[in-house]
């Protein structure tokens, strides 16, 4: 059990949290929950130990051990993915380093041979013989082959080294379990597995995540972060989504009765008080008319974005041919003699843990990388607009946020343009920020302002929900329910691939691609199906053999 008990935190003369108390206890998953700046990640951190309330305390169940998600990349570039993992139990580490350099001593006492004893114990009780293997385990749940378990973190690429430390907090069984975007750049495989890791896991945990399906999944409840205050509610994000829902619905129906109560009272009052015969009731009515308080309805913190993308033109019957694509990048051939037909109906999710594949073939299509072999058409009645998922170029430039999306407008007016602007939450003073010093989300709402303002009828998105708050997330979910035009895209986000998707395409790591008109739940479904018979055949074949 872990509990917060009146806690505050002052940021300057700023209250961040005001008196909050709430108890997570064993058993249940939390997801918390609120808008971006609602201080999710500042509690998780207080949670933690991280950080210091201005006042309150932390309770923790004593004996239990913490362990949380680092998000420092490059803390244990020195170690090894394995000590990395097992280093999620530092106490465990520890004894393991200890004993280790004892027995490697070349003048070997009989104190240490005591010692030696002592910690062969401690060892043995904390289930150390098995700790490589079930970091090992962890590892390869999460996509992280076996060849990597010995390299040196610093020679990871950050992709994985997420993987890894993601694996470092969920080892040992840990009593409580703190992890702020653990789905972060982890490929759709990886988010399932830890799915299925959370749903099975005993003890508590407290989850930060901006994916609705996720936390529908695994959470048992949700801890919802609202002007300083948090409420708990029993059940998965849509079912606090609707209880809150029809929470603030009650509260208005019962204020709506009020008034109409208090307007009845007060035309009484104001038609009989100089009534001697109806003066006591006037009275009566006064009294009851000065019990009648409203509720107070506070407007949510969060704020959605408004996503429209509205094609210029009708999309033609040939959209585009993609004829034998195949390339090889640091002599890895990632797309191997690709080739597909897009139809105008047709809205893509690219899948697969090959996401370099993916970004590739988005480069080609955009016509930012040549293929080394092999040829691609679009249609004449199709236009484009790409979302790239590395946009660093194209923020290095100290032009302000309007000038820059005017040169993308037909229309070279700037109160136009800042209309576009207003919907993605650029208000004000905002709109004339410079590219350069905008937040992760920031850079994605101006991407996402520049594909609606070119009015294309061919969007292609490559992983467009990164950085992206769950308000952002459904409004983009929505825009691209809505789109009539045709999508290709991946994104991690699995509400969003399953709910905009009819055909997924999936690359495989040596480069290759299996194609399906289909939705992704029935994809993934057929995906197990077959590995299981894939299973079965082997140890039937097995079985054959002895």
């Amino acid at each position: 059990m872990i509990a917060a008990s009146n806690i505050t935190l002052r940021l300057g003369k700023k209250a961040l949290f005001e008196d909050v108390n709430i108890k997570f206890t064993e058993g249940n998953c939390y997801g918390l929950i609120g808008a971006n700046g609602a201080g999710k990640s500042t509690f998780l951190k207080i949670l933690s130990g991280q950080l210091e309330p201005t006042n309150g305390d932390i309770i923790i169940t004593p004996g239990q051990r913490l362990s949380f998600l680092q998000q420092d990349h490059f803390k244990y570039d020195e170690f090894t993915v394995l000590d990395t993992v097992i280093m999620g139990n530092q106490h465990l580490y520890d004894v393991m380093k200890e004993k280790d350099a004892i027995y490697m001593k070349e003048d070997f006492t009989d104190e240490d041979g005591i010692r030696a004893s002592e910690l062969e114990g401690e060892f043995a009780e904390m289930d150390g013989w098995n700790a490589e293997s079930d970091a090992a385990t962890l590892l390869n749940g999460l996509g992280i082959e076996t060849d990597y378990h010995y390299s040196v973190m610093a020679d990871l690429p950050g992709a994985l080294k997420v993987k890894v430390l993601l694996a470092q907090a969920l080892f040992g069984n840990p009593d409580i379990l703190l992890l702020d975007e653990p789905t972060n750049h982890l490929d759709l495989d990886a988010i399932a597995w830890l799915e299925e890791f959370l749903i099975n896991f005993e003890n508590t945990v407290i989850v930060v995540s901006h994916d609705r399906y996720f936390l529908n999944k695994v959470c048992t409840h949700i801890a919802d972060m609202d002007y300083g205050k948090i409420q708990l509610y029993a059940g998965n994000y849509d079912f606090w989504y609707e209880s809150s829902q029809l929470i603030v619905r009650q509260m208005k129906e019962a204020n709506k009765k009020k008034e109409e109560k208090i307007k009845e009272l007060q035309e009484f009052i104001s038609r009989f008080s100089a009534n001697a015969s109806k003066s006591k009731q006037a009275t009566s009515r006064k009294r009851a008319l000065e019990k009648i308080q409203l509720d107070e309805i506070k407007p949510s913190s969060r704020k959605y974005p408004y996503i429209d993308f509205r094609p210029q033109r009708e999309i033609g019957n040939e959209v585009l041919t993609v004829d034998g694509i195949s390339k090889t990048i640091d002599g890895v051939k990632v797309l191997d003699n690709i080739s597909f037909i897009v139809g105008r109906e047709d809205k893509i999710a690219f899948v697969g843990g090959n996401e370099l594949a993916k970004t590739t073939l988005f480069k080609i299509l955009a016509g930012e990388m040549e293929p080394d072999e092999g040829t691609y058409k679009w249609g004449i009645t199709t236009s484009q607009a790409y979302f790239p998922k590395d946009n660093t170029e194209i923020f290095d430039t100290n032009d302000l946020i309007v000038d820059w999306l005017t040169t993308y407008s037909e229309i070279k007016d700037a109160t136009y343009v800042r209309g576009f602007l207003g919907r993605m939450l650029f208000a004000g003073e905002d709109g004339v920020k410079k590219m350069r010093v905008l937040s992760g989300g920031e850079k994605v709402r101006v991407l996402l302002s520049r594909m609606m303002i070119q009015a294309a009828n061919v969007l292609m998105f490559d992983e467009p929900t990164d950085h992206l708050d769950m308000e952002s997330i459904t409004a983009l979910n929505n825009g691209m329910i809505k789109f009539p035009g045709v999508i290709l895209f991946s994104c991690r986000d699995h509400q969003v691939v399953q709910t905009t998707a009819n055909r997924i395409i999936e690359f495989l790591p040596d480069g290759s691609m299996i194609d399906k008109m289909t939705t992704y739940d029935e994809y993934l479904e057929n995906d197990a199906m077959a590995r299981k018979r894939t299973v079965y055949n082997m140890t039937v074949e097995d079985k054959d053999e002895d």
